[in-house]
């Protein structure tokens, strides 16, 4: 009995679910990196210190405050005035606290917070803005400050 001829059979697989794979991952990555510059407003003209040192960024907890030439804080896009900066320093606040204790470490009444504050004040913002901030902040419970700059140009 004859068998059959087997022609060469070229499989080509299905390249779809890769694609998918793929661009997925692309924009999640695009999201994170955009969510990442939300913080850091571009609005904000830091000023130039000749000390400026470059940024380390560490894992712990921050809290990023931009201030703008009217003294103003700049929090999700929106622009906050004195009252409103207040209330949500103490909601950011409320909110270390909360994270803290979930992630089982507890704080006593008093107890300075962990998280570092970073202040972006724009170069045309008078310190009595910056200080007013970094006042509300103390009041609340954060202790850690970095203020940042650009570094002066090499001569």
């Amino acid at each position: 009995m004859a068998r059959p001829v087997l022609h060469d059979v070229k499989y080509q697989p299905d390249l779809t679910p890769l694609l998918d794979v793929v661009f997925q991952l692309m924009t999640f990555f695009i999201m994170v990196s955009n969510f990442n510059q939300e913080v850091y407003d571009q609005r904000v003209r830091l000023p130039v210190a000749g000390s400026a040192r470059p940024i380390v960024d560490a894992t712990e907890d921050k809290l990023v405050l931009n201030i703008d030439p009217e003294g103003r804080l700049l929090f999700n896009n929106r622009a906050l005035d004195t009252g409103e900066a207040v209330k949500e320093i103490r909601f950011q606040a409320d909110l270390t606290r909360l994270n803290t204790e979930a992630a089982g470490v507890s704080l006593s009444a008093g107890e300075p917070l962990p998280t570092t504050v970073i202040l972006r004040a724009d170069r045309a913002t008078p310190f009595r803005d910056v200080f007013a901030l970094i006042r509300a902040c103390q009041e609340v419970g954060f202790t850690r400050f970095d203020l940042r700059a650009l570094s002066a140009p090499a001569r």
